[in-house]
């Protein structure tokens, strides 16, 4: 809805505050009823108090039963105006009903008020209760679960541009050809043209990054770019070995010798130095011990008052 001159290359703050401005502004109800207009004048008056926040951040506070629960807070109301999804993954695994029971409708902060409370009780059930939703909270952290992952992945719709909330950063995400991936701002990556979104498929924080189009990308800098086919290679061969170890180990064999990451590497790294150079390596002189000096050198003295001792 804000169109920018096409030359133009660098917003200031207050510029995109201005734009944002003027298209919550032209969201007026066509409705002309009493209520409706004193409601979207509220709403308005709201909003124009949390767009100066937009620029350092919003309190926001999740629920854990869907991607889309938050508490409904004035914060909210920027992305209600502009038709703008907010989501996040910190989502109870339906499957665990201690958690389930635990954690219930609850926002996070409500959870942690009742965590306390739980666990200064003298009933036994109500600090059993308190244990398992402080279980939770702590094993996920990331505030990322695997089953927050997929019903993400499910409720968002192809081509959605939406805003991701996860450890109190707010990421523009968008879902292409089924895969989720959020719009790359780190600064460290500023003068990376290649790398524009990362991919968002696991819970760790294993994950890709793409171009504009898409497409993997290699080019993380100069280093990274000499350094990532090597790195593809090793990481291609490691999964190859992970696979024929469970194989074997489901068919009741014996698995095969597993290589560890830096042997792998070792290994590629021969192989790609045959490749350039196809006669064998000149032999290295052997290194030399710290405390030795090299045949038919002398070590000259100097004087006592210059001499050292290892403790």
């Amino acid at each position: 809805q804000v169109k920018l001159p096409p030359q133009k290359e660098v917003i200031t703050a207050e510029e995109l505050m201005a734009h944002l401005g003027n298209c919550i502004l032209a969201t007026q109800p066509r409705d002309t009823s009493e209520g409706l207009q004193l409601n979207f004048q509220q709403n308005i008056s709201d909003t124009m108090t949390v767009l100066p926040k937009l620029s350092t951040g919003l309190d926001v506070n999740v629920r854990f039963t869907g991607v889309s629960d938050f508490e409904y807070t004035p914060e909210c109301i920027v992305f209600d105006l502009l038709n703008i999804p907010l989501y996040h993954g910190w989502l109870v695994d339906p499957q665990s009903p201690e958690q389930v029971q635990a954690v219930g409708k609850l926002s996070y902060n409500q959870l942690v008020e009742k965590i306390i409370t739980c666990k200064q009780a003298s009933d036994s059930s109500l600090v059993s209760e308190g244990l398992v939703a402080e279980q939770f909270l702590e094993s996920t952290a990331s505030q990322l679960t695997f089953h927050g992952l997929c019903e993400l992945t499910a409720r968002a719709r192809e081509g959605e541009l939406g805003v991701f909330f996860r450890n109190n950063h707010f990421s523009t995400m968008i879902k292409h050809k089924g895969h989720l991936y959020l719009l790359v701002t780190d600064q460290g990556f500023l003068q990376e043209e290649g790398v524009v979104w990362e991919s968002l498929h696991s819970v760790d924080g294993d994950s890709c990054f793409c171009d504009t189009e898409f497409h993997l990308s290699h080019a993380l800098g100069k280093e990274g770019a000499t350094a990532a086919p090597s790195d593809h290679r090793l990481q291609q061969r490691q999964v190859d070995q992970d696979y024929m170890v469970a194989l074997s180990l489901q068919q009741g064999q014996d698995p095969p010798s597993v290589l560890s990451d830096l042997e792998l590497a070792r290994q590629l790294q021969q192989e790609e130095y045959q490749q350039h150079h196809p006669h064998p390596p000149p032999p290295q002189p052997l290194p030399v011990q710290a405390a030795g000096r090299p045949t038919g050198e002398r070590r000259q003295r100097q004087k006592p008052d210059l001499d050292c001792t290892l403790l």
